[in-house]
């Protein structure tokens, strides 16, 4: 009977430890992931736009421009998940 009384205490706490776990994890693959994936796009978009500014130099001002909004648009995608990991680990 002691011994019932004992393992409840040990389960919670080691179903705790492993929600903790499990929440570092989810936060790690969630960031990693988000950030790998703004550097691929990043990459990417600033290779095509250089590419359209050797093409046509007339055009770089809005090449440019362009250029600049769409790293803004993939930046804001990756602090956005930043935002969901900081919920994940501090409010769940």
């Amino acid at each position: 009977m002691a011994e019932e009384g004992e393992a409840a205490p040990a389960a919670a706490e080691a179903a705790a430890d492993n929600t903790l776990g499990m929440k570092a994890l989810a936060a790690g693959l969630a960031v990693g992931i988000a950030a790998a994936g703004g550097a691929i796009a990043m990459g990417l978009a600033t290779a095509k736009s250089a590419e359209g500014i050797a093409r046509q130099p007339e055009a770089e001002g809005k090449i440019r421009t362009t250029l600049m909004l769409g790293l803004v648009f993939i930046e804001t995608a990756i602090i956005y998940a930043l935002l969901v990991v900081i919920l994940i680990i501090f409010v769940l």
